[in-house]
């Protein structure tokens, strides 16, 4: 059977500027026509945000109007969201400390509830995107609020949102007791160049399981595992006894970001040697023994390169289900051109990210393209050996080397001349560990 292709939509929040990536983009007015543009491709499941920082703009009142009529239009249409609670920083402003603000955990549990108790046909939903890389960057490289670093900095955004996530899937549990939990979180794995690197890829191999293994009541006093020492050693312990969280799907981020080199003393993106994406399936779904999900892809380049880039994440979709693995879809993110996450949003200018299905001109018009026809496509059940190859132009080409072996059976044609790159340089984003010691 065919591989089910998801949907979904940007939408994070940055707090400093007030201003989130729906507005940005215009979905928050377009919305419909979004909508209809992934109802014409052939698709109806999708991941989609419920935007608590404008639901609750005033601490304690809930404003459901928009949120009520997407959910109508959804419903009347077919269209099956999972719905996601907390995208990266998308809290409301007057948290002013984010996930370090003691504030947070009775305000996160408070909305979780409320929503359950309004829309309780909800078939299925994420409690918290991202959490781990989420919490990394606001926690220990210092690159989102509330701007803490190093292990000191991780554990008081841990202590402040982990037993909160804990609290809310039991929440869940008894609203929505047949609606299925989709945990989602980055896809990750890493490379040691020398014996530095080796020690730090080992740490940080383990460090990518810590918040999914916390939350499942999977650790112990850490010491076989060097990341959780890290933790315990930090006086952590109370992290390793939180109650555990029931997952029904486990949702995997990836994209080329996800496989760092490290060595010298600091760390390079991306690896030039990466694991095939299938592999990485395949050793989450031993780990977990849960259904998996590609909860989310994409690729910074020309409309060619992206949907060579679904060729791929798509063919390697395929093989894990050859291997034995129950992929539960795959979803590209987003479904539109995303915005200011060139700068990993550290900037809000209105810089559009050309990441999307569907690609947005100066006037934020949506563009079909040839990566909208290969998702339609795909969509409809072509599998991945009968989607076009476009060859990858530069900055992707370069940023892909390392994949050339895993393509070298795909038969290969030139991008379509309306989309040939004339300015690489715009393509480019800021990517960075501040604190890799």
């Amino acid at each position: 059977m065919p591989l089910e292709l998801l949907g979904s939509f940007e939408s994070t929040y940055i707090p400093g500027h007030d201003r989130d990536v729906f507005e940005t983009t215009g979905h928050h007015l377009r919305w419909r026509e979004d909508l209809q543009l992934l109802l014409d491709a052939g698709v109806t499941r999708l991941r989609y945000p419920v935007r608590w920082h404008r639901v609750e703009e005033r601490e304690g009142r809930f404003d459901w109007r928009g949120t009520d009529a997407v959910f109508e239009h959804m419903r009347q249409n077919g269209l099956r969201p999972i719905v996601d609670l907390v995208h990266h920083t998308s809290y409301p402003r007057w948290i002013e400390r984010g996930f370090a603000d003691p504030r947070f955990a009775g305000a996160y549990t408070r909305f979780v509830e409320a929503f359950f108790r309004r829309y309780p046909d909800v078939e299925e939903y994420t409690l918290f995107n991202e959490p781990f890389s989420t919490l990394f960057l606001c926690g220990h490289e210092a690159i989102w609020p509330p701007y803490l670093s190093g292990i000191e900095g991780l554990l008081e955004v841990y202590r402040a949102t982990l037993p909160a996530i804990s609290e809310a899937g039991s929440i869940a549990n008894a609203l929505l007791p047949d609606a299925r939990h989709v945990w989602i979180d980055t896809c990750e794995h890493h490379h040691g160049r020398d014996a530095w690197g080796r020690e730090y890829a080992e740490m940080a191999n383990d460090r990518r399981f810590f918040v999914i293994d916390a939350l499942l009541g999977r650790l112990d006093d850490g010491s076989s595992r060097p990341f959780v020492d890290q933790i315990v050693r930090a006086g952590g312990e109370d992290l390793l006894r939180l109650e555990p969280l029931r997952i029904d799907v486990l949702g995997l981020d990836y994209y080329a970001h996800c496989q760092w080199d490290f060595a010298d003393g600091g760390g390079t993106v991306p690896t030039r040697t990466p694991t095939p994406l299938h592999r990485q399936i395949i050793e989450y779904a031993e780990r977990y023994q849960l259904p998996c999900m590609l909860s989310e892809t994409n690729l910074r380049g020309a409309p060619s390169d992206l949907a060579s880039w679904l060729k791929y994440t798509l063919e390697q979709c395929e093989l894990a289900v050859q291997a034995g693995v129950e992929m539960d879809g795959v979803c590209w993110f987003p479904f539109i051109d995303s915005a200011d996450w060139g700068s990993l949003l550290a900037r809000c200018e209105s810089e559009i990210d050309p990441v999307g299905v569907y690609w947005l001109d100066e006037h934020l018009r949506r563009r079909p393209s040839s990566m909208a026809r290969s998702f339609a496509a795909a969509a409809k059940g072509t599998p991945a050996a009968e989607l076009p190859a476009y060859r990858f132009q530069r900055p992707a080409a370069d940023w892909l080397t390392g994949y050339a072996d895993q393509m070298a059976h795909w038969e290969w044609q030139d991008p379509p001349q309306a989309e040939v790159i004339e300015d690489p340089v715009l393509y480019e984003m800021e990517l960075r560990v501040t604190d890799a010691t």
